[in-house]
């Protein structure tokens, strides 16, 4: 497929940090792809949580599923917009590896345990897995991506213009004109994000029985027009009690995702047309981000954000699980802070002695553990889990 003159062009990427022969059978930015998807994190991605703890059902979105699924949003709008496909997935692909176990409850605890030491933020450490701690090469650390693969990934939430310790560190290694805005591609990454894991959080809030479809609606009216839409498309299905939830709930999800994409490629289309950046250099220099949704979409998906914030991640099901959580990884920091030896093989002999350094190092270690890795190591180290033993939701 021919490429928009404002995409990503691989042939004049700004290349990698350390030379490496050309493909004959890649561009450089679907070698990235490959790179993260046969990567030790990604693969640690299937025992991480989205929403529920993992072990709540094999039904639940995990973080592998849920990159799986903005990938495939990513590269569908990539496509429409005749973007770089592989870029965009690969910035899709990567973009949650550095949450820790636990989800967010796993992320507030290392924030407190690392505060004294400069801080934890997923998005760098991120950067700090893909630069630094994979270590599948004998010529480098980390996966030596593509410069535009790494900005994709720096610049997830936006231009960064106080970067964090982890972030600055990447930074001072290879600058990414951190303050700037990021390639088209990086910006689909992050949109497809937030379109996935607001529908499938739906999906998945619904299937758990928090809530009902009729209370979304009643709460959204974004929700309630695709809803009504889909009742009118299938009238004999939703006559079906128990095809309601395993027929009708995916069908509205669709719905909802079409008109988000639908709405979001529209309104891009406008931007592009009156920015008019002849090249990625003039996207990157436009000073706001080119893609987005319409006004009156963004309504919507903040409607429905607080709908899932109100009565799904603070629903008491879900929130039983935030403390025990939370004391699993501040448990682990704190034992293997104190105690580097109880660190396994190559991680205790190259814990640095000196801080922060060594908290940094323990910090890297803990994150990157699934969540039932780090269940076994907590009960091994310190004691009986604190998380309930029903762990269904």
């Amino acid at each position: 497929m021919k490429l928009a003159p404002y995409a990503t062009d691989w042939r004049v990427s700004r290349g990698r940090r350390f030379d490496e022969p050309a493909s004959e059978t890649r561009t450089p930015y679907s070698r990235d792809r490959d790179r993260i998807v046969h990567s030790g994190a990604f693969r640690r991605l299937r025992y991480k949580t989205q929403v529920f703890v993992a072990p709540d059902g094999d039904h639940f979105r995990v973080r592998l599923t849920h990159s799986l699924e903005v990938a495939q949003i990513a590269r569908t709008l990539a496509r429409a917009l005749a973007l770089d496909e592989d870029l965009t997935e690969a910035c899709a692909l990567a973009h949650d590896l550095g949450h820790p176990p636990f989800g967010h409850s796993g992320e507030d605890a290392l924030e407190v345990a690392m505060a004294p030491f400069g801080g934890f933020d997923h998005n760098a450490q991120t950067l700090r897995i893909v630069t630094r701690l994979e270590s599948r090469y004998p010529g480098w650390d980390g996966l030596n991506l593509s410069w535009e693969t790494l900005e994709g990934l720096a610049k997830h939430n936006g231009p960064i213009y106080l970067p964090t310790w982890a972030m600055a560190q990447a930074d001072a290694d290879w600058p990414l004109d951190l303050a700037g805005h990021s390639g088209l591609e990086a910006q689909v990454a992050a949109m497809a994000d937030d379109i996935a894991y607001d529908n499938h959080d739906l999906d998945d809030g619904i299937r758990a029985g928090l809530f009902t479809v009729e209370e979304v609606a009643a709460a959204v009216p974004f929700t309630a027009d695709c809803w009504a839409a889909v009742m009118r498309r299938w009238p004999g299905v939703a006559a079906r009690p128990n095809d309601r939830l395993q027929r009708l709930v995916p069908e509205l999800v669709r719905e909802q995702i079409g008109r988000m994409t639908a709405d979001l490629l529209a309104e891009t289309r406008m931007r592009l047309a009156a920015a008019a950046p002849a090249d990625a250099a003039a996207v990157r220099g436009a000073g706001r981000t080119l893609v987005g949704m319409s006004a009156d979409m963004a309504g919507a998906v903040r409607a429905l954000k607080d709908f899932l914030r109100a009565r799904m991640y603070r629903h008491p099901q879900v929130a039983r699980l935030r403390d025990p959580s939370e004391q699993v990884v501040a448990g682990l920091f704190a034992v293997l802070h104190d105690d580097p030896s109880a660190l396994p093989g190559d991680w205790a002999a190259l814990c640095p002695a000196s801080e922060p350094a060594r908290a940094r190092h323990v910090s890297d270690f803990v994150a990157g553990m699934t969540d039932r890795y780090a269940l076994t190591l907590y009960e091994r180290l310190i004691g009986p889990s604190p998380l309930p033993k029903d762990m269904t939701t």
